[in-house]
């Protein structure tokens, strides 16, 4: 289902049984990323402040968030018009949960912060460096992704139901590979997995980065059509969120 990744991440790996070694081994250490889509709703209050207010407020509120910037890959997404729930969000991706924590607390002791309500919030992880930054020298391939690149971000975080788990390995890998080959017939969409399972009821979130909303809906269209989606629960959220930079998404809200 993933072209980005390699497909030995698409399933949590089980546990198994090995020998007991005489000598301990160590494993490699391998860098993940902790991976993070914070939604905000605005108090409609917000709207109904001065324009000299709201514009210092905004100053204040993308001082912190480029604070930060070093520390974490920072997406703005702008939800107006397409959401009810909510109308911004937040993709963060970092190797400390700490600083994820200390910038949201942050944002919200800004004055700005005091008209936010989180909307939702997922957490996630690789399973090793998969997101690096827009630059000059950055390229991809199938273990580097760089991130934030696409002007549609769609997010669907995902569960399976118990019926996936009383299959085989093998049965799981049968359908995993067919929803893989899937996603890689659509060349210019990114589709990114990471691991949410211990974080929350979801285990994976399944997020979606194109330019053309329409080829989104073409491969949702032909996934919902595989095997593999029977086994999915119904019922879970789908964003359609629309990359700007922060200073455009604070202006989309008035």
């Amino acid at each position: 289902m993933v072209s980005e990744i390699e497909k030995d991440d698409l399933e949590t790996a089980g546990l198994r049984l090995v020998a007991d070694n005489k000598e301990p081994s160590l494993a490699p250490d391998i860098e993940k990323q902790f991976v993070n889509f914070i939604f905000f709703r605005v108090d409609p209050e917000w709207r109904r402040l001065e324009e000299a207010k709201k514009t210092e407020y905004k100053l204040e509120f993308l001082k912190v968030f480029d604070d930060f910037s070093e520390e974490l890959l920072l997406f703005g997404y702008s939800l107006v018009g397409f959401d009810s729930k909510a109308d911004l969000m937040f993709w963060r991706v970092g190797s400390s949960l700490d600083s994820i924590q200390d910038m949201t607390a942050r944002l919200y002791r800004t004055n700005l912060g005091s008209f936010l309500e989180t909307a939702d919030n997922y957490l996630s992880v690789t399973r090793k460096m998969m997101f690096v930054r827009q630059s000059s020298e950055s390229s991809e391939d199938r273990n580097h992704i760089v991130a934030g690149s696409k002007k549609y971000h769609f997010l669907y975080p995902c569960a399976k139901n118990k019926d996936w788990y009383d299959m085989s390995e093998d049965e799981r890998e049968s359908l995993i590979t067919e929803n893989f080959m899937v996603g890689k017939r659509f060349q210019n969409i990114k589709i990114h997995l990471t691991h949410a399972f211990g974080f929350s009821e979801q285990e994976y979130l399944i997020s979606f980065e194109t330019d053309e909303p329409k080829d989104f809906l073409a491969l949702a269209e032909e996934l919902r059509r595989t095997p593999a989606s029977k086994f999915t629960l119904r019922g879970l959220p789908i964003y359609t969120c629309r990359h700007l930079s922060l200073a455009e998404c604070l202006d989309s809200v008035g």
